[in-house]
């Protein structure tokens, strides 16, 4: 006996779609991991490119607050 685990007895890992909230399968047959679909992959590559993912910061002392996304000077 090897030891190693037959892989028709390996448990599939699955975790939760970002974007939709489905479950998806994490190996290394889901080149689209964490995603669920191509569609959700896509989705979420959309939100970063319009800067829809912020991560809110607090203007610091003596500096104006500006509005999000546009450009002072």
């Amino acid at each position: 006996m090897s030891g190693s685990i037959p892989p028709a007895s390996v448990k599939k890992r699955l975790v939760r779609c970002p974007q939709c909230g489905r479950d998806a399968e994490w190996s290394e047959d889901n080149p689209l991991r964490p995603f669920c679909s191509e569609r959700c992959k896509q989705i979420d590559l959309g939100a970063w490119a319009s800067d829809q993912y912020r991560v809110p910061t607090a203007p610091k002392d003596g500096e104006p607050e500006s509005e999000p996304g546009l450009f002072s000077g």
